[in-house]
């Protein structure tokens, strides 16, 4: 298999919809444990895949309830994944190899192994970028109409035929989240003055899952003073995103601040060139001056 950067840089060129989280997510993961066996990670994805698409045949047709109480079986039950509460910070708990070997990890993390299943069981779903605490949703088929339903198309059976969308809780076990316990799990997290409003379980691109993934490791490298591991981390966000231009600003400060003066120098011109006029160039722009003058 390719080297993770050249593996992240052609997942970058792809479409959203073309992207397998999961094995997308080992190859940031690659870059960060260097040395583990990525090989045992990637053939225990395909055994999940395996299992998952053996669901999904038994599950056809079944109620959505029952769909996520068969892949939590599986994912939790079976195969022994939990949430991480006793060490949530642990750097390994955003690495997949890492939550792999150690059948723990974060929210996001976890989901992740959730979309792949998900994807392998033939079923449709996203990440939900719920502040805090990442979920993920299983959007159930539009039920077969019970009715002739009335004439504008409103009313009860037109409502059924509405796919339903249920929350799915990948760090608590796969419990479905009800409307009523988003709020009581933003007071949780200590994020209640922001108010809940439908933004804060819209869907996600697949791209973004990877990124929220990522950037717990930027964080947390960030916030123990580890500039270069967090730049590196960084990077693998760049290959697979190159079109977010606030990781290159931000990859440029690293930089700089590591003494890669070119590489910092190259990050801000590539933000010039793929968004002259943006708000993210006038930063860029005024990076550059101000570096200009020190030097």
């Amino acid at each position: 298999m390719a080297e993770p950067g050249e593996a992240l840089a052609a997942i970058g060129m792809l479409p959203d919809g073309e992207i397998d989280p999961a094995p997308a997510a080992l190859q940031l993961a690659r870059l960060d444990a260097v040395g583990t066996d990525w090989e045992a990670a990637s053939s225990h994805l395909s055994v999940l895949a395996r299992d998952a698409a053996a669901v999904g045949a038994v599950m056809a047709g079944r109620p959505a309830e029952a769909r996520i109480g068969a892949l939590a079986g599986l994912i939790h039950a079976h195969h022994g994944y939990r949430g991480d509460s006793d060490t949530y910070d642990d750097l390994d708990n955003a690495n997949l190899i890492r939550v792999i070997e150690r059948r723990r990890g974060l929210p996001v993390a976890l989901g992740v192994l959730w979309l792949h299943c998900i994807r392998a069981a033939g079923w449709d779903g996203h990440g939900i970028d719920f502040p805090g605490h990442f979920l993920v949703s299983l959007v159930s088929p539009a039920a077969s109409p019970g009715g002739a339903g009335r004439p504008d198309g409103t009313g009860q059976n037109a409502r059924s035929r509405q796919p339903r969308r249920l929350l799915v809780d990948p760090f608590n076990n796969g419990a479905v989240v009800g409307s009523v316990d988003l709020l009581p799990m933003l007071q949780r997290l200590g994020a209640a003055d922001a108010g809940l409003h439908p933004g804060m379980t819209r869907p996600m691109a697949v791209r973004d899952v990877l990124l929220r993934l990522q950037r717990n490791l930027v964080q947390r490298r960030l916030a123990a003073r580890e500039f270069a591991a967090a730049l590196r981390s960084l990077e693998g966000m760049l290959l697979i995103a190159p079109e977010v231009m606030t990781n290159w600003l931000q990859a440029a400060e690293l930089s700089h601040q590591l003494g890669h003066a070119v590489q910092a120098v190259r990050c801000l011109e590539r933000v010039l060139a793929s968004a002259p006029g943006s708000d993210a160039a006038r930063r860029a722009q005024a990076r550059l001056d101000a570096w200009g003058k020190d030097g």
